[in-house]
């Protein structure tokens, strides 16, 4: 099984994101999730599967659950530890997805 830090750099370069809105289809949020040290692979993970997917949909959360790969059965094992992991499992049990917007970096910073 590859490694989330192995799977991270293929992924396309998210630096240019402050960060991601995901918003329930209700229009509600339903988190955030900031370019930062601790969740900058995660906006790395969002980016990728928006671009690819549109949203964050049931196929969209199931990838994007191989991505995180080891950190998956982490969130399984501890709920909360992990929280955009434990999002992609509740999209998937609920059925629900999640519409995303991508909030850029201004100029400078």
């Amino acid at each position: 099984m590859k490694k989330f830090r192995d799977i991270l750099p293929t992924l396309e370069n998210a630096d240019h994101i402050q960060r991601i809105e995901l918003f329930n289809p209700d229009g509600s949020r339903a988190g955030r999730i900031e370019n930062k040290p601790g969740s900058a692979g995660s906006v790395r993970v969002y980016h990728h599967l928006w671009k690819k997917h549109g949203a964050i949909t049931v196929e969209a959360a199931k990838e994007g659950l191989k991505i995180y790969a080891e950190h998956t059965e982490d969130a399984e094992n501890n709920p909360e530890k992990h929280p955009n992991i434990d999002r992609l499992f509740e999209v998937i049990d609920m059925k629900k997805p999640l519409s995303v917007t991508l909030i850029e970096m201004e100029n400078g910073n």
